[in-house]
């Protein structure tokens, strides 16, 4: 695995998961600082309110990855994750992250700048892409007839909104983007171009994973890589998004809008606690399920790990996550490249 180079797209699902990306210079050493492609279609929260008053893109994804790519201890990490919580304060709600990401947006002329500045600031490991530097909103179609314009709409909620369940709505049957054909940053398609390891997720399906698999540059190339290209399904479901899915049909909605870019789908093989479980069963949330035979079926491979860690949420944990990731890579992936390199 000498001189790999993954690249991951999508974000972390707040409650259930946590995107990893890394990159190793032998098989025992694991470090994260592999390139990170990032959706910028939130619109509720802090972000959608500083989106609406300043016209930038949502920063608070894009604020989660340079968290999570710095070190874990920095005072100035604990910084940008430190969120107003006093209600009557008109700051209630922000993070002073993605204040200081406005804030760098206007001093630098341009938010990849801002990404760049803060990124310095933290001296992280790794780079960080959004996904597209315009202005774009999801659509969903749902599978009433019904249509939902924006994120919020789709399952996110407003600045200061403190309910548990999502608004209901139908299932979601096709997801879109307006406009239709934004155009990604170079640099983040020379990252997957020379990836030997593309991570698609963890993370929200609709509101997370597939919005950057809509920009069509991105999609085609994951499609022409010839890298290992790895799904890490969601351990638990996601209400508003993904209510009842199984881990087939979060990747039958990953190819029904992409196509077969995946080629390996990393499941969780390990059963939370009972109490945790009781628990998420209370925010109706449950673990996904999954049928091997059907996995297969799509053309996809599945691989399992011991990938879960546990305290208040169920999460993925980095260390177990990228320990099954190289795992598979050895076992796949050189493989794979090589076949394809023949073609």
């Amino acid at each position: 695995m000498a001189g790999c180079q993954p690249a991951a797209t999508g974000h972390r699902q707040p409650d259930t998961a946590c995107a990893i990306r890394v990159s190793t210079s032998s098989q025992s050493e694991v470090e994260p600082a592999s390139p990170a492609i990032v959706t910028v279609t939130d619109e509720g929260g802090s972000s959608g309110a500083l989106r609406k008053e300043f016209g930038m893109l949502p920063p608070g994804d894009i604020r989660n990855c340079i968290v999570a790519l710095a070190e874990e201890e920095h005072l100035l990490s604990r910084l940008f994750s430190y969120r107003f919580e006093k209600a009557e304060s008109a700051l209630a709600g922000h993070s002073l992250g993605n204040l200081l990401l406005t804030a760098l947006t206007d001093i630098t002329g341009g938010f990849d700048d801002a990404i760049l500045a803060a990124s310095e600031v933290l001296a992280i490991r790794g780079d960080i892409y959004p996904s597209t530097l315009e202005q774009v909103r999801l659509r969903a179609r749902l599978a009433d007839g019904k249509e939902l314009i924006g994120e919020v709409a789709i399952s996110g909620s407003l600045l200061g909104d403190r309910r548990k369940a999502p608004r209901p709505h139908a299932r979601i049957v096709h997801l879109g983007i307006d406009p239709a054909d934004p155009r990604p940053p170079d640099r983040a398609l020379e990252a997957l171009r020379g990836a030997d390891l593309i991570l698609i997720g963890p993370g929200s399906l609709y509101t997370s994973v597939l919005p950057n698999l809509l920009i069509k540059p991105i999609t085609e190339s994951i499609r022409d890589s010839k890298a290992l290209r790895v799904y890490i399904c969601n351990v638990m479901t996601q209400p508003g998004e993904t209510d009842g899915y199984t881990a087939e049909e979060h990747l039958s909605a990953i190819i029904e809008h992409a196509g077969l870019i995946v080629d390996l789908m990393v499941l969780n093989g390990r059963t939370p606690s009972d109490s945790i479980l009781q628990a998420y069963q209370a925010e109706k949330q449950f673990p996904v399920q999954f049928d091997i035979a059907r996995i297969r079926e799509l053309g996809v491979t599945p691989f399992f790990g011991d990938v879960i860690s546990e305290g208040d949420y169920v999460r993925h944990d980095p260390a177990a996550l990228a320990e099954t990731v190289f795992r598979l890579y050895d076992r796949y992936g050189q493989t794979l490249e090589r076949m394809r390199r023949e073609q």
